[in-house]
């Protein structure tokens, strides 16, 4: 089954059980989905990775604005957007470790045979290629430069 069809199953659960934290994440989500394909302009379905990217994207979001919210001591706005951003991560694969994501750095970076900084974009692209929808590209860049550094 896609993950798109994942999550209309799980849209229509929440209906059911008329959970409205989930029923507002997956709406965003398919909302997020459906735009991206009439973006390209043609109405196939997008790949696999592109939804992960998707979902990646949404998850980062409501991370981002709970930090925000709770910067500015509102908890009350923060609790709801960290709930919505557990309930998309169901749909994303398992989070690498820090250590695991180090050793395909490590990999890359003796694949490619870079050098210092100037070689991380090419290695920033390779890695979040081969990590894409299990490490975000913040732990990864942070990882990168240190090892390169």
């Amino acid at each position: 089954m896609s993950l798109q069809q994942d999550i209309m199953s799980a849209l229509k659960e929440a209906m059911k059980s008329k959970d409205q934290t989930a029923l507002t994440a997956l709406r965003a989500v398919k909302s997020a989905i459906l735009l991206a394909q009439t973006e390209s302009g043609a109405k196939e379905d997008l790949t696999e990775e592109q939804e992960l990217k998707i979902l990646q994207k949404q998850v980062k979001q409501r991370k981002d604005s709970a930090a925000i919210y709770l910067e500015q001591g509102r908890e009350d706005l923060a609790a709801p957007e960290l709930a919505e951003a557990e309930v998309i991560s169901q749909f994303l694969p398992e989070a690498l470790t820090d250590e695991e994501i180090e050793k395909v750095v490590v990999a890359v970076i003796e694949q490619t045979g870079a050098e210092g900084m100037k070689d991380m974009g090419k290695v920033m692209g390779m890695v979040s290629k081969e990590l894409a929808g299990q490490a975000d590209g913040k732990t990864i860049s942070n990882i990168v430069k240190a090892k390169l550094s």
